[in-house]
């Protein structure tokens, strides 16, 4: 037996969240029910499942993390998984030990897309710009008890063909906090509140710039010192991504008909 750390993506819109909820469909669940299925007859004691990194309902990672025991190689076991799993990919994978925590990580990084339409991307820049370092984020997360200074490290805002791409690095995050500053970064690009609302509410004042979508959010990566994860494309890998990618084919495809 050995403990693995394994890299997974989804698409948020399959899932009510990442956390075990009971009687939902989540990230966790689904990894525990494949588990489970390949592993003959263990019990969930035995796989000791964590995870790295909370993503909420409609959030998508590409490359969330979660720690679990195994007595499979590495090939056969994201060959396993791959081919009982509906929604989640396995991508890569990383032996550590037994002390290692998930939780503890260098830094995380998200990515947030927003439509370029109507929207003033300088502005948005300056907006964010605000954001970089260390600050109190009280008004900018959903306050669940915990410490709600951080500092964040990386902030970048860049433009692509038709859309925006906000890129977020840091230790940890707050509830709420991307969908929360990008709220404001829209808001400020589109011109319905000023940079100096944004010092007001840093500064503590009771301001808010609203919640923004969900399903624009992507979790792209969680990184470890002195980790690297070993990317194994197999073949039901493969064979999930093409016929994804067929499905959303079709979607398109009906979308440019209309």
């Amino acid at each position: 037996m050995r403990r693995v750390a394994v890299k997974v993506a989804y698409s948020g819109s399959d899932f009510s969240g990442s956390q075990i909820q009971p009687e939902k469909v989540t990230v966790e669940g689904e990894i525990l029910s494949n588990l489970l299925r390949i592993g003959n007859g263990k019990g969930e004691e035995w796989f000791d499942l964590k995870g790295s990194s909370r993503t909420d309902a409609g959030v998508n990672a590409t490359g969330n993390v979660f720690v679990f025991n195994t007595d499979l190689d590495d090939y056969e076991l994201l060959s396993a998984l791959n081919a009982v799993s509906e929604n989640v990919f396995y991508k890569g994978i990383a032996t550590v030990d037994d002390s290692f925590n998930p939780r503890h990580a260098l830094y995380r990084e998200y990515r947030y897309l927003v439509p370029k339409f109507g929207i003033d991307v300088d502005r948005m820049k300056e907006c964010a710009s605000l954001f970089q370092g260390k600050h109190d984020f009280i008004r900018f997360c959903k306050f669940d008890g915990k410490p709600t200074e951080i500092e964040m490290e990386h902030i970048s805002v860049d433009e692509k063909n038709e859309y925006v791409e906000i890129t977020f690095r840091s230790r940890f995050f707050l509830w709420n906090l991307i969908r929360r500053l990008s709220a404001a970064m829209i808001a400020v690009g589109k011109g319905r509140y000023d940079l100096d609302h944004v010092r007001r509410a840093l500064d503590g004042e009771n301001l808010t710039f609203g919640l923004a979508r969900a399903d624009a959010l992507t979790l792209t990566d969680v990184v470890y010192p002195d980790l690297e994860f070993d990317m194994i494309d197999t073949e039901p890998l493969k064979r999930k991504v093409r016929e994804t990618k067929f499905t959303e084919l079709l979607r398109q495809e009906f979308l440019e008909s209309l």
